[in-house]
């Protein structure tokens, strides 16, 4: 009897919209270890030349692992000192209380809706 591989269950998916000078990734489902290396993948182009603001809607997120947070770490390496801005937002209350408790919420910008995001980041150039 052969044995049998499942193919590696997609745990996540991510939607990209452009406002004006805004980049939005939208996710929804599980920023995991099985999900973290495509989303870095997709996201390379941002973090080599950063060339829009960058807002991570976690509205539908509903879990974020360590291999999760190391992809929110390097994006906001990526945007800290260039002209552009790194927001999160959105956060469902469970998400919220990892980057709590990891400290990420001590350097990376949470706003609690895109709507806000967009406000703050408007004025922006």
């Amino acid at each position: 009897m052969g044995s049998y591989t499942a193919p590696a269950e997609l745990t996540m998916e991510t939607t990209i919209t452009k406002k004006k000078n805004t980049t939005i990734f939208t996710l929804n489902g599980r920023l995991d270890s099985n999900s973290a290396p495509q989303f870095e993948q997709q996201l390379q182009d941002f973090l080599t030349t950063p060339s829009s603001h960058l807002v991570f809607d976690f509205n539908n997120l509903d879990y974020i692992s360590s291999a999760g947070l190391r992809v929110v770490l390097n994006t906001a390496k990526a945007y800290k000192s260039g002209q552009y801005l790194f927001i999160t937002c959105a956060m469902q209350e469970h998400v919220q209380e990892v980057f709590e408790i990891s400290g990420f919420d001590s350097f990376i910008t949470i706003h609690p809706s895109i709507d806000e995001s967009l406000s703050v980041l408007k004025d922006e150039k």
